[in-house]
């Protein structure tokens, strides 16, 4: 992925044709990239524009190209689309479209398979030990999350499921029952309250690895307008102490501790389900009938 001078984005495959040197190196130029190793150029499109080493022939520089991808901004993020033509409509979804609030997004590089990741995301009882007890145990606190799940629902929507709870003490008038939380099928998820609003999305590299973006809306006080920003920050997520042990100590961490340590790829083959596990059964069966429709 590179920006050219006039600030077109474009995303070309990673390996030069000639050697196999990574793009990801290379210089930017006004044509496209150029490789590092012997000055190959690529332009946006994937189209070899120059091989120094050689006379320029259309036949030769025809078999140097390379696949090409789209790419599109949007709410401070760029997205790649890596399939087939026609390319689909990139979703305008709530928080990419907000206008009048602050933007940040964490990133980690997370050793395990993005599916035990996404499959917490309809986890909801999950919520009363890990971010209460455990959480408080490690902070020294009382327990923070002492309320106890009565009903969890899960539909299915047009772009996926709507996870909901009712907690001890609240009803089905709350938000967290009336709206729910979608999982936007198959890698992100939509959490949020207040003044705070967050995608999560989970971002496959292969299958022991996962980036995961913690993309996240700010809402300024009512009747006041968010500062401008020129550039959303990107923060890593301090996942890890300097022994590389989890840290533990803030919600995100417990998750993160939870999801690894489930090993590279979890062995589902011994794993004891039970009813609250209803979402994630739901979850994979929609994987499943997905993989048909497109197998």
């Amino acid at each position: 992925l590179s920006r050219q001078p006039d600030g077109e984005l474009g995303l070309v495959a990673r390996h030069c044709p000639h050697r196999g040197a990574s793009l990801g190196h290379g210089l930017v130029s006004d044509c496209g990239v150029i490789c590092p190793y012997h000055g190959w150029t690529f332009d946006r499109d994937g189209r070899c524009r120059s091989i120094p080493s050689e006379e320029q022939t259309p036949r030769l520089l025809a078999r140097a190209d390379i696949p090409a991808y789209r790419v599109e901004e949007l709410g401070g993020l760029v997205f790649a689309y890596l399939g087939p033509e026609p390319a689909p409509l990139l979703p305008r979804y709530d928080l990419f479209v907000w206008d009048n609030v602050l933007r940040d997004v964490g990133r980690a590089e997370l050793p395990c398979n993005w599916l035990q990741i996404m499959e917490n995301s309809v986890d909801p009882v999950h919520v009363e030990y890990l971010h209460g007890h455990h959480l408080a145990a490690q902070r020294g606190e009382p327990n923070g999350y002492g309320r106890k799940h009565v009903k969890i629902g899960f539909d299915l929507f047009e772009y996926g499921i709507i996870k909901r709870r009712v907690v001890a003490g609240s009803s089905e008038e709350h938000d967290d029952w009336r709206v729910g939380h979608p999982l936007i099928f198959p890698l992100s998820l939509r959490v949020g309250a207040q003044a705070q609003h967050r995608f999560q999305i989970r971002v496959p590299v292969d299958d022991t690895t996962t980036l995961h973006y913690w993309y996240s809306c700010y809402l300024p006080p009512a009747g006041s307008r968010a500062p401008v920003q020129p550039t959303v920050p990107l923060y890593e997520v301090p996942w890890q102490d300097e022994q590389g042990n989890f840290r533990t100590d803030f919600v995100d961490g417990g998750d993160i501790m939870t999801w690894v340590t489930q090993g590279p790829v979890a062995d589902r083959s011994r794993e004891l389900l039970v009813g609250s596990d209803r979402g994630i059964v739901l979850y994979r069966k929609l994987l499943a009938e997905q993989i048909e429709r497109v197998g």
